[in-house]
């Protein structure tokens, strides 16, 4: 497992935009597991629906997104490297994410050729899907 900080050790984001608060299990390079504990303080809660807090589907697949950093940086010959985001393909959001849900993510990379490749992540509530989508990702050089 990692820790909030082991995961600032690996990618450069920092509150209020890290998205991810734990990796439950990773295989560097090819698969892992992040949490987010969903809390009423988010940042994000003051403009996105005061009156009833959902939080933004965007930033859901940023959390995809940064498990899927987390996963390909973790890899010795990648670490101190920056993983780009370069797009997002078939999201599909199932489920609002409200404050006091836990957002586990499962991130496979299933594709990495030179610096460019493909994931696939979906982010549950409990045991119902949240957000499924294949996201494509450059690494720096």
């Amino acid at each position: 497992m990692l820790t909030s900080n082991q995961i600032q050790e690996i990618i450069p984001h920092r509150y209020p935009f890290l998205m991810i608060d734990k990796i439950l299990e990773i295989n560097p390079g090819v698969s892992a597991t992040g949490e987010k504990c969903v809390t009423v303080n988010e940042p994000f809660f003051q403009g996105h629906f005061p009156q009833e807090h959902v939080m933004p589907g965007v930033l859901i697949i940023e959390a995809i997104a940064q498990v899927g950093a987390v996963t390909l940086l973790s890899k010795e010959e990648y670490a101190g490297k920056i993983v780009y985001f370069a797009g997002v393909n078939y999201a599909k959001f199932r489920r609002k994410v409200i404050p006091g849900d836990v957002l586990r993510i499962e991130v496979e990379i299933t594709k990495f050729k030179a610096k460019f490749g493909i994931g696939k992540g979906i982010a549950y509530v409990g045991n119902e899907t949240a957000c499924e989508a294949e996201f494509s990702f450059v690494l720096n050089s």
